[in-house]
């Protein structure tokens, strides 16, 4: 039989069968010998070990689109960034390490503001600001008042998505909303394996319809930067590329360079200095993990 992972517990896989439902699996140890880790998106071929209790040992692993770090999911098409407008009020600095993540792994994103109900549109309209010149699809939705949903559907349609966010973003209800079904899916899960009711520890497939796929994956606090080069940085704002090219040096990094346009963009007000502060902020990240080898 063939199936995909829909979500994975403490060694166990949990793969849906199209035409049976949902089979209880372990991977057999082949794949722990090579390390190599099943992961919830894999397409795989099972064994079949009691039809009746639906349980089976995976066999197969098919090749992977792509195999994300954080989340870890595999065979995606875009992500889906999550965060709050307010309560909490958004992290940008954790939000530009989501993104430079994203980027590194070659995922193309939705950023998606949850909580529009709790803000002006001037607030509304910053936020824009910030974010207006990173070149990914933008959007803003309240899930309290269902508004913004339309356009985020339109969005998700015929996409393997993965959904980011940190706790608190409202991630879990506006999965909720897009696909109602889930919490009653998860539930059943639950049931099977004993567990008690549904906190996203876990990422988790679910379909939307045929062709639209939704990752739903665990909050977070903290994200680490990919293994950069601190040079290499600056590549991964887009905002930068348009001035680069006029900067007095080849290869200036836009921190300390005399005539450098993206510092000169910033300061006319082309450039958020939000993102331009994080930046290097993130920078000197970079140069003390180098410097002390972290």
């Amino acid at each position: 039989m063939q199936g995909k992972i829909v979500k994975g517990i403490a060694g166990f896989y949990y793969v849906h069968v199209a035409e049976s439902g949902i089979y209880e699996c372990k991977a057999k140890g082949i794949f722990r010998n090579k390390g190599v880790k099943p992961l919830v998106g894999d397409n795989v071929r099972l064994a079949s070990l009691d039809k009746e209790e639906m349980t089976g040992t995976i066999e197969e692993i098919f090749p992977r689109k792509n195999e994300l770090i954080r989340p870890a999911v595999a065979n995606v098409d875009q992500a889906l960034v999550i965060f709050a407008a307010a309560s909490p009020k958004p992290n940008f600095n954790l939000l530009d390490r989501v993104l430079i993540q994203m980027q590194y792994q070659e995922v193309p994103v939705i950023l998606c503001f949850n909580k529009r109900d709790l803000v002006t549109e001037e607030e509304l309209e910053a936020v824009s600001a910030v974010y207006g010149g990173y070149g990914c699809e933008l959007c803003f939705v309240s899930v309290l008042e269902e508004t913004g949903i339309g356009k985020l559907r339109e969005l998700l349609q015929g996409k393997t998505t993965a959904v980011a966010g940190p706790s608190g973003a409202g991630k879990s209800s506006l999965i909720n909303l897009l696909h109602p079904q889930a919490a009653m899916e998860t539930g059943s899960i639950s049931e099977k394996i004993q567990r008690g009711r549904h906190t996203t520890r876990h990422s988790e497939l679910f379909a939307l319809d045929k062709e639209s796929f939704l990752f739903d994956t665990p909050g977070f606090s903290s994200v680490y930067l990919p293994d950069l080069e601190k040079e290499d940085l600056k590549e991964y704002m887009p905002e930068f590329s348009e001035y680069a090219p006029f900067c007095r040096f080849q290869g200036c990094v836009h921190i300390q360079e005399p005539d450098c346009a993206v510092k000169e963009a910033c300061e006319a007000g082309k450039i958020s200095p939000v993102r331009y502060e994080n930046y290097k902020l993130l920078y000197e990240e970079l140069k003390n993990k180098r410097r002390y080898g972290r």
